[in-house]
């Protein structure tokens, strides 16, 4: 249990779902077809990972956050390399995305993506107005971006290892505090996402900043304290901070979860999924019967 959670607060489940598909989709054998003989070997195990979060944390508000914005993503405007390093994903792929998708629907679990905005946002966005409304949020991911969402009951869970931390865990894993993250990442980069950083600066160099200014803004406005540091290097990185001002702030754009994407109304109760949809999803991809069974209990139709 996070520090300072107060159990009586509700809590509202947030799924990056993008993670576990593409989990799935390299871990799970090509050996799962659907009638039409395309592959479904993401869709079994994004199923799995899904039957296995409902039945162990059995939430009653719940949202599941997918990729819909490859390239149409706002960052891409501001900085059109932005993810240009990534191979698109293939029609199999892409296909199976869809199917991940009906699957949450047909199990009456609220989805979403918008063509603007990353799945990060959305769920930056849902845990920002549910913290309005006294939500506690669970992030599902083991996404270091998203650890800058984290508030004092808010809790990070990579599922896959079993392992969850709150707001002051971050620091043990990242080296920086949750609120420093998105100025980490401008200094540092991130190569996933082809942001090239500050020249020089690596992830050591930028936590020692970053713990004796706080920010990347008050470290901008002071670089000339930044040669007195016991910091290796430290006069040419304050060169390069001054060269590369700019490019900071433009990193730093890129790197921060965005709070205000449209959303759907309500707290994503989950509800009763649709039998029909969920017997007809289930015969076009193969769903064996104890996957059905556990998929019907999820659902709240099992008799």
């Amino acid at each position: 249990m996070t520090a300072g959670h107060t159990p009586a607060a509700p809590t509202l489940h947030l799924v990056d779902a993008s993670m576990y598909v593409f989990r799935a989709w390299h871990s799970m054998p090509d050996e799962f077809h659907d009638a039409d003989g395309w592959p479904t070997n993401a869709v079994h195990g994004f199923a799995r990972f899904l039957l296995e979060l409902l039945e162990r944390e059995r939430p009653r508000h719940i949202a599941i956050a997918f990729d819909e914005a490859l390239d149409s993503c706002f960052r891409n405007a501001l900085y059109p390399a932005y993810k240009a390093n990534r191979d698109p994903a293939p029609p199999e792929l892409r296909r199976q995305f869809a199917w991940c998708k009906g699957l949450c629907q047909a199990l009456g679990l609220q989805t979403l993506a918008h063509h603007d905005y990353e799945a990060d946002d959305l769920i930056g966005s849902a845990v920002h107005r549910a913290r309005g409304h006294g939500y506690r949020s669970v992030i599902v991911s083991a996404d270091k971006d998203l650890s800058q969402l984290l508030d004092v009951h808010d809790e990070q869970y990579d599922f896959a290892k079993g392992q969850r931390w709150g707001r002051d865990g971050v620091k043990a894993r990242h080296g920086v505090h949750a609120h420093q993250i998105a100025d980490y990442l401008a200094l540092t980069g991130d190569a996933v996402d082809n942001i090239p950083g500050i020249t020089g600066i690596g992830p050591k160099s930028a936590a020692v900043l970053l713990a004796h200014f706080d920010s990347l803004d008050a470290l901008l406005a002071r670089i000339d304290e930044v040669p007195f540091l016991r910091l290796r290097g430290a006069a040419q990185l304050a060169v390069r901070l001054r060269e590369q001002r700019e490019h900071a702030l433009l990193w730093r754009q890129l790197t921060t979860i965005a709070l205000d994407a449209p959303l759907p109304e309500g707290h994503f109760a989950r509800g009763n999924g649709d039998a029909d949809e969920l017997q007809s999803l289930s015969d076009w991809i193969g769903f064996g019967p104890l996957t059905r069974k556990r998929l019907a209990e999820a659902a709240g139709l099992s008799a």
